[in-house]
């Protein structure tokens, strides 16, 4: 399917909480502009364990702006809440549980098919990773095995949210996250965007355009990473 479809409106969010601020609050403007005149929203809280404590902490903070919000996991039928449903939301938390239980559940192809159509697509860090090609960006635990690291490929790039630079002073000795995301184009090809904590792509009539406060950071096979600032349009990276 085309990740760079016209029809596909999709918010994808580094992070659910800013330091310093509560739950999504750094992303409330985002959301109502991108939502619109839209009211109901499925809420996807299977990157969490304890699902109905996700679903009341979700459903509170949109109720506060406005929205209706009913999560996936207390329906009989899965695929027609995802057929019926207005926006999709998809939270943060564990990727692997995440893709594990969209696989399980049967609704990946019934999620990309709607976001084709037009169905906004809101995701939050495990949220945002499962709208890229493949989750092999992630940096949770595999703490459970999906059938497959394919995801949505909502968009034609790799999501690494909660990107953080090194720190000169560090005395770690581990690997950064920017050279795990460069061994990942040591053996792949499609770019990663590597989103700080506050930053956000919008995706709306076939334009990619980087939201929120902070910059993203840009990693193609054989070139150097590019510096992004909100409000620059990404899609010449993506090709």
């Amino acid at each position: 399917m085309n990740s760079a479809s016209e029809h596909k409106r999709v918010l994808l969010i580094s992070n659910s909480t800013l330091y310093g601020s509560g739950y999504l609050d750094h992303a409330e403007g985002e959301i109502r502009s991108f939502l619109g005149s839209i009211k109901g929203i499925l809420f996807i809280p299977f990157a969490l364990f304890d699902r109905d404590a996700y679903t009341s902490t979700a459903a509170e903070r949109f109720r506060k702006m406005g929205y209706d919000l009913d999560s996936i996991h207390t329906v009989t039928d899965a695929k027609r809440a995802v057929n019926e449903a207005e926006a999709v939301f998809i939270g943060g938390g564990n990727t692997f549980r995440l893709l594990k239980a969209l696989y399980d559940t049967d609704v990946l192809q019934v999620i990309r098919r709607r976001v084709a159509e037009g169905m906004p697509y809101i995701g939050s860090s495990a949220g945002s990773n499962v709208a890229g090609p493949t989750i092999k960006t992630t940096k949770d635990m595999p703490i459970v095995q999906p059938p497959s690291f394919d995801a949505l490929d909502l968009v034609p790039f790799q999501i690494s949210p909660h990107f953080l630079d090194p720190d000169p002073n560090s005395t770690h000795m581990g690997e950064t996250q920017e050279e795990r995301i460069l061994q990942f184009l040591e053996e792949n090809d499609t770019p990663v965007a590597g989103l700080r904590e506050g930053a956000m792509v919008r995706v709306e009539s076939g334009s990619h355009t980087l939201k929120g406060s902070s910059g993203a950071r840009i990693f193609r096979k054989g070139l150097d990473p590019v510096e992004t600032k909100p409000g620059e349009r990404l899609d010449h990276l993506f090709v």
